[in-house]
């Protein structure tokens, strides 16, 4: 009995791992979501120069989790269409994993949870919520409760989020250079 136990689990966890798919997958499978399946993404990692980097985190009162970003070039009939920019905050405890999808102005056109690990605050992966940066770019104000709405329960994930978002817009300028070499 025991070994048709370690089996079944055996079978479960690596069925569980081989269709889970990775966060890169992830994000690459909302990006095909929202553009269809007739664009090409190419994914690049981006290493940040410390002073970029240094200049980001005091213009969105916020560290970057690593000193590497993942984006892509959103590309139809080798044209560009957009960029996505894969980021990670950390909410209470756990990072939040997200994905934000800039035009070629780096304005924002959509943002999307990719992974939430927090027990509380999982309401801002609402798809509503996350409407209300659509426009929005490192001009953009991102004051809570003026600009942002807030979210009873989630106030450190919206904060970490909201300044998270931020901070791919402010970074925009080095994202679009490094990709477009």
């Amino acid at each position: 009995m025991k070994l048709y136990t370690h089996f079944f689990l055996f079978f479960l966890i690596a069925t569980t791992l081989l269709f889970a798919g990775g966060i890169k997958e992830n994000a690459e499978k909302e990006i095909k979501t929202i553009f269809g399946d007739n664009v090409v993404v190419e994914l690049h990692k981006l290493a940040l120069s410390p002073p970029s980097k240094k200049k980001v985190e005091i213009q969105a009162k916020q560290r970057f989790f690593k000193d590497y970003l993942y984006a892509w070039k959103i590309l139809r009939t080798d044209s560009l269409v957009s960029y996505a920019v894969l980021d990670n905050v950390y909410g209470k405890a756990m990072p939040i994993t997200f994905l934000v999808i800039l035009d070629s102005d780096g304005k924002i056109t959509a943002a999307r949870v990719i992974k939430y690990r927090e027990s509380y605050g999982g309401s801002v992966g609402n798809i509503n919520w996350l409407k209300q940066f659509i426009g929005k770019d490192d001009q953009s104000s991102y004051q809570i409760g003026k600009d942002v709405d807030a979210i009873s329960g989630a106030t450190i994930s919206v904060n970490a989020l909201t300044r998270g978002i931020k901070k791919i817009t402010c970074l925009f300028a080095f994202i679009q250079e490094k990709l477009n070499k």
